[in-house]
């Protein structure tokens, strides 16, 4: 019988496995208590189940999204710089296609990040949340919309999104959400992405 955290891990796969058969674009792996080594085997995992039907992104570590073959990393605010990791990109020989992301929290921050070379920021939190309480006071869908009308690339909105809070951000000019429990809590990921292709 599998011990806790195997069971863990599978039932996040598994879920990953759904997401991607739902229609996901990108998930997200960001569990940041993990060695490289274990972060590095649970990507590869994440990968093979993904199937190449959603891109996989690594939360802040290059190297292991490097070395797993991932599409993507995506950096907090203060991590390496989005140029410096694309150059680094370049000579680990990654996909071609390898997605650099950041986390922001402020109008400045997104446009330097921007600015840096990154290929779409995350915005936020644009609502309460209880996992983004340390950033700060809720952002707001006013400032959502400034950073959108400010930044060429991409802008997906982050923090307390529901469906109709996605259909708010899409108004303001978000070219997507990310979300961690919107997804983990639904009761049908294929109903849900189905509802949110509607509103993109």
């Amino acid at each position: 019988m599998a011990d806790a955290p195997e069971l863990a891990k599978e039932l996040q796969l598994q879920k990953i496995e759904k997401a991607t058969q739902a229609g996901a674009d990108w998930i997200q792996i960001r569990e940041k208590d993990l060695s490289g080594r274990e972060l590095a085997e649970l990507a590869e995992k994440a990968i093979f189940r993904a199937g190449g039907g959603s891109a996989v992104l690594v939360n802040d570590r290059l190297d292991v999204a490097c070395a797993t073959g991932a599409g993507g990393v995506h950096l907090s605010e203060h991590s390496l710089a989005p140029y410096d990791a694309k150059k680094l990109v370049s000579q680990c020989g990654a996909r071609e296609e390898f997605i650099v992301g950041v986390s922001t929290h402020s109008l400045e921050g997104a446009v330097e990040a921007e600015r840096a070379g990154a290929d779409y920021v995350i915005f936020g939190p644009v609502y309460a949340t209880p996992s983004k309480a340390s950033f700060g006071q809720p952002q707001g869908v006013a400032r959502l919309e400034e950073v959108c009308n400010r930044l060429t690339i991409p802008v997906l909105a982050i923090g307390g999104i529901t469906l109709q809070r996605a259909r708010d951000c899409l108004a303001a000019g978000a070219a997507g959400i990310a979300a961690i429990r919107l997804f983990q809590d639904a009761a049908n990921l294929n109903d849900l992405v189905k509802e949110l292709r509607k509103v993109w």
